[in-house]
């Protein structure tokens, strides 16, 4: 059965303009991409977004990065969906991250890592419905 996630391209990867390499790697991996938007986020949404996270060393300057420039935010479908964009997306630090993946060929570092997804069904439909209305998802 098909699932649905959430992900983000971002923006060190907008920035060094490898967008359009890690969409082409996610159509590849067979996702349809049910919707997608390219914008800028504010500190506050940002905060909102990782709200998860708030108490955590990182909190800050995760959400003084997001908010640093435009992102791209993507609802994707396919069978394990989850589990096969965390699989394509490879380890959060780029440099334990298998040969093949989006953050060993486009990542900078363990916070620059060039693109989120979904962790959980839960934090799927959390992360969806904070981005996208439900009118977006086609």
């Amino acid at each position: 059965m098909s699932q649905r996630t959430f992900s983000i391209i971002k923006p060190d990867a907008v920035r060094k303009g490898f967008t359009g390499a890690i969409l082409a790697e996610i159509e590849k991996a067979g996702f349809q991409i049910v919707s997608i938007k390219k914008q800028s986020i504010s500190k506050k949404e940002a905060e909102g977004f990782y709200a998860v996270h708030s108490a955590r060393p990182f909190f800050d300057s995760l959400t003084t990065f997001m908010s640093s420039g435009p992102i791209v935010l993507m609802v994707l479908e396919k069978e394990n969906a989850i589990a096969d964009l965390r699989n394509l997306m490879g380890a959060t630090n780029p440099a334990n991250a298998e040969e093949g993946t989006i953050r060993k060929k486009f990542a900078g570092s363990i916070e620059e890592n060039a693109i989120h997804g979904s962790d959980a069904p839960e934090t799927a439909a959390f992360e969806i419905g904070y981005w996208f209305a439900g009118h977006e998802l086609v």
